[in-house]
Order: structure tokens, then C-alpha cells, then sequence
């Protein structure tokens, strides 16, 4: 069966290859002190920042998932609390985590189809970390690079975190807007879940030590302690981090994988937009994701597209948490190839 849900999504076409290189190369026994691990993280982050463009002074650490990321943030960097800016589920998801741990967090909730407009953003002194959720996949709605760089200017003695699970390796952000960046592999590059990523700017590597938080697991200060080295604080996803620079490896730079997202989404917005039967879940343009695709209707006709994809091959993701009765949503990320992505297309078309 052929996916299109938004993750965990269809993996690149070339992984039984790695897997089976990661055996050969004993990979999948190496130890997380040895130079042979070393010498993976180090390639890998150079991969990252190459293709990715990262920042070089930047850092890359790997966690579990992006999930384990929102815990390690409220623990290891902030300072008061956090303000976070969303539209959906997981947007909610991170504001909970937060203010579980820490119940002075606020946020500002935003409609699905609503800019953010920064020149009437009032975020006080009590709050050091502003979460951003770039691209929100329970709803597919984004935050662009211009509104969050514009969140930077308005707040520069404050760090941005930005939430990119569904959205990294297959868009172009810009890293040096913020300080705090995360993600997952099981969306944009195509991987199986189990390997979270999180990347720092010098200032929040420098904010970890200075707030001195020296918890064990999700300690950041521990991690990075680690990572100065090319090591991991625990044994980690050996074989996802192998199969992260693999892809990476493969990929083209991401200015070129930008430009098929965005080619891919255009043709799938242009069937939406000519058809009687299919409606946008984002009706706003500048609020719609470029790398989740939200279809709404009627619940009968939601079951019985979703039915017929089936019948065809095809999975469409479900519509997540209120929204799954009338939506569906569409994965367009990178590890679809174009024979996929035309079978997609065709029988969007009937539609």
C-alpha cells in the first residue's frame, strides 16, 4: 500500500540499500564511544549543515523524537518561561508539555487560516523563549520565514524555538533566525521513526551552561558535554543516524528540493482549486503548509475518498484529533518519487 500520510510517511526508495550496507559495514554493532561512531556524527552533521544550510557554528544533537525535545528545551533553556505561538494539535501538544513542567508558560492561539501579525505581538518581559510551530502537521498550516524573522526583530533579547517536524529536509528554512531548531526523520527525509534531531546556535549552547541545568537523560549540558566529542549521552539510534546520512548524502541541496515541494504543492492545489467535490482544510494561502496538503468535505465523502484510494493502492492520512471526521491530509514530501506523486495526482483528478 502506498502512503501518503504525513508520518510516520512512506520511506526513500533506496533504504533496503542502506540497510543492508549499515550490516556489511557492522554498523549496526558499533559502539557509541568508538571512532567509528565518532567519525558518523561527524559526517553526518557536516552532511546536515551542507545540504540543509545550517549554519557552520551551529550543533546538532540527536534525540528519540521531536517529541523528547519539547521537554529537553523547558528543562535545559529556559530561564522564566515560555510563549508559544500555534494553530493546532501539536502546537498545543508542546504548549502542555511546557507548561506541565513549567505552569508559567502562556501562548497565543491562532485560527488555522489567520496570519500571525507581529506588529500587534505583545509578549512580556517574563518570558525568555518564544516556541514557534513552523509547520503544523494535525492541521497544515505554516509560519513563513519572513514572519518569524520578523518575531526576531521585535524580540531580539529573546530566543526563537521553532518546530519544524513535518517541514525540515523538505522546505528551505532559514536557520540563522533562530536559535532553537527541531524535527523528526519520519516526514521530510523519509526515514522510519525513532530519531529526533535538535539543532543550536552558539547563544543557546551558551544559555544551557549558563542556566546550569544538570539533570542525567534529557540534560542538555550533558548531551552537549557529549556531542564536543562526536558522542552520544546514551546508546543511541546507530542505525537511524547511518541511514540520516545516507539520505543526506543522496539528497540534492535543499534549495533544489524546495522547488519540487513547492512545484508538487501548486499542482495539488490547483486540483483542489478546480474541483467541485474537494475543499481546502487552510483556505488562506499564506497560512498553508507546503509539505502537508489538508482536503475537508463532508464526513460521507471524506470515508468514501479515503475508501476508494484504498481500493486504488493508495492511503491518504487521516484528518487528526476534531478535524479527522471531515479531512484527510496529503504528504508531500521528498521520498515520493514522481511515478507516486502521478498516481496521486491521477486520481485526485477524478475528484
Amino acid at each position: 500500500m502506498l502512503t501518503f500520510a504525513p508520518g510516520p510517511s512512506k520511506v526513500h526508495d533506496k533504504l533496503p540499500d542502506y540497510f543492508q550496507e549499515a550490516f556489511q559495514l557492522g554498523i549496526l554493532s558499533a559502539n557509541h564511544r568508538s571512532a567509528v561512531f565518532m567519525d558518523l556524527y561527524k559526517d553526518t552533521e557536516r552532511l546536515f549543515k551542507e545540504k540543509l544550510g545550517v549554519p557552520d557554528d551551529y550543533k546538532l544533537l540527536f534525540t528519540s523524537s521531536a517529541t523528547e525535545n519539547w521537554e529537553i528545551i523547558t528543562q535545559s533553556l529556559v530561564l522564566k518561561s515560555s510563549f508559544h505561538i500555534y494553530s493546532g494539535s501539536f502546537g498545543k501538544k508542546w504548549f502542555g508539555f511546557a507548561q506541565h513542567i513549567n505552569p508559567n508558560t502562556a501562548a497565543l492561539v491562532l485560527d488555522k487560516n489567520t496570519t500571525l501579525a507581529v506588529d500587534e505581538l505583545e509578549i512580556g518581559a517574563d518570558f525568555d523563549i518564544i516556541g514557534i510551530t513552523q509547520n503544523e502537521t494535525a492541521n497544515a498550516t505554516q509560519v513563513s520565514n519572513e514572519t518569524i524573522a520578523a518575531v526576531g526583530k521585535k524580540y531580539p533579547d529573546k530566543m526563537l524555538a521553532i518546530d519544524t517536524t513535518s517541514s525540515m529536509a523538505g522546505i528551505n528554512l532559514d536557520f540563522s533566525l533562530a536559535d532553537i531548531w527541531y524535527a523528526s526523520v519520519q516526514k521530510c527525509f523519509g526515514l522510519p521513526a525513532g530519531l529526533g534531531v535538535l539543532i543550536l546556535s552558539p547563544k543557546a549552547i551558551k544559555r544551557a551552561e549558563e542556566k546550569g541545568e544538570n539533570g542525567r537523560y534529557n540534560s542538555l549540558n550533558f548531551m552537549l558535554e557529549n556531542a564536543a566529542n562526536f558522542q552520544t549521552h546514551y546508546t543511541p539510534n546507530v542505525l537511524g543516524i547511518f541511514l540520516l546520512n545516507r539520505v543526506l548524502a543522496e539528497m540534492p541541496n535543499i534549495s533544489e528540493v524546495h522547488e519540487k515541494t513547492e512545484a508538487r504543492m501548486k499542482a495539488l492545489e490547483s486540483i483542489v482549486e478546480n474541483s467541485s467535490a474537494l475543499d481546502f482544510l487552510v483556505s488562506n494561502p499564506a497560512t498553508r503548509s507546503r509539505t502537508v496538503l489538508g482536503v475537508g468535505g463532508a464526513e460521507n465523502f471524506i470515508k468514501r475518498i479515503k475508501a476508494e484510494a484504498e481500493a486504488n493502492g493508495m492511503q491518504m492520512g487521516s484528518g487528526y484529533g476534531p478535524l479527522k471526521p471531515t479531512s484527510f491530509r496529503i504528504a508531500n514530501f521528498p521520498a515520493l518519487n514522481d511515478l507516486e506523486f502521478d498516481k496521486l495526482i491521477a486520481f485526485l483528478k477524478a475528484y
